[in-house]
């Protein structure tokens, strides 16, 4: 059984770390006081597969005594869980500017007496906890998307940001932009095999109509330049948290080019390591 406990500072992305961490299978438990944790643990360690992953959230809200939760932490590990601490964490001007944006109070602001002397206070706290972290992120920079990818290239297993699949669309301008596509590629320059009489029928993925396309050469230094694009964006995306990426290549039609070049692309994607799905949307249409 694998136990997550997230912690970390108020206002840090706690909240949204245990959301991302529960889509990739964790399941989660809020606020938890730091005595029911290794009760918890065996209760799970007992049960069904539903609590293989455990994500427990312990932050400032449920501290009494942080020795306490240290105590815990360190039985765990020597009872032979695997048991990893997480701490997020954030500078003190962007703490305060998310509270600002929430309107939200600190947990410890009224004791504290403002919210800066709050946030600086919590900082002094958890330094304890923050010590036995064996991950810290600082989420001053992050958007929601790169936290995202980033929880799940750590934890997600399966789920990792490396697992991104990139989904390949090709269709006709006539039959209207596929509404889900994130890139937008027009292949009409391409010389159409609709008015050779031979291909008229046939549609991109029959061998003829591919090496009719790709026989010219404005194909082949088109193709050049958008896998050198792709080569070059795709990690990004993967980065930034991006889970599916539909990549929508169109022609006049939907019959030809732009599924001889679709094709195409799915086999130069998978080969850089990405799954990759192919889907011709309009092939069949008239």
């Amino acid at each position: 059984m694998e136990i997550l406990i997230i912690s970390g500072l108020s206002g840090s992305g706690k909240s949204k770390a245990a959301s991302f961490l529960e889509d990739a299978g964790y399941y989660i438990v809020d606020n938890m006081p730091a005595g029911m944790i290794l009760k918890f643990a065996e209760f799970c360690a007992a049960g069904s597969s539903r609590y293989n992953r455990v994500a427990l959230v312990y932050d400032v809200r449920t501290a009494d005594n942080f020795d306490d939760f240290l105590d815990v932490l360190h039985t765990l590990r020597s009872k032979g869980y695997q048991c990893r601490l997480l701490f997020l964490e954030a500078d003190v001007r962007t703490i305060i500017n998310r509270y600002k944006e929430t309107r939200r109070m600190h947990p410890l602001q009224e004791q504290a007496g403002s919210l800066e002397a709050a946030v600086n206070q919590e900082i002094a706290m958890m330094a304890p906890v923050r010590r036995e972290a064996d991950v810290v992120i600082n989420s001053t920079t992050y958007s929601t998307a790169r936290l995202r990818g980033e929880l799940l290239r750590r934890f997600g297993g399966d789920q990792a940001s490396g697992e991104m699949t990139v989904s390949l669309v090709s269709f006709g301008f006539k039959h209207g932009l596929p509404m889900e596509a994130d890139l937008v590629f027009d292949v009409r320059f391409m010389p159409n095999p609709f008015y050779i009489d031979a291909l008229r029928y046939c549609t991109g993925l029959d061998k003829e109509v591919r090496d009719y396309v790709f026989s010219f050469q404005e194909t082949e230094e088109f193709m050049d330049k958008l896998r050198n694009l792709l080569r070059f964006v795709l990690p990004l995306y993967r980065e930034e948290g991006k889970t599916v990426l539909v990549v929508a290549i169109g022609c006049t039609g939907g019959h030809h080019r732009s599924v001889a070049v679709t094709h195409a692309l799915a086999e130069f994607i998978a080969s850089l390591g990405y799954r990759v799905t192919e889907n011709h949307r309009d092939m069949t249409r008239a």
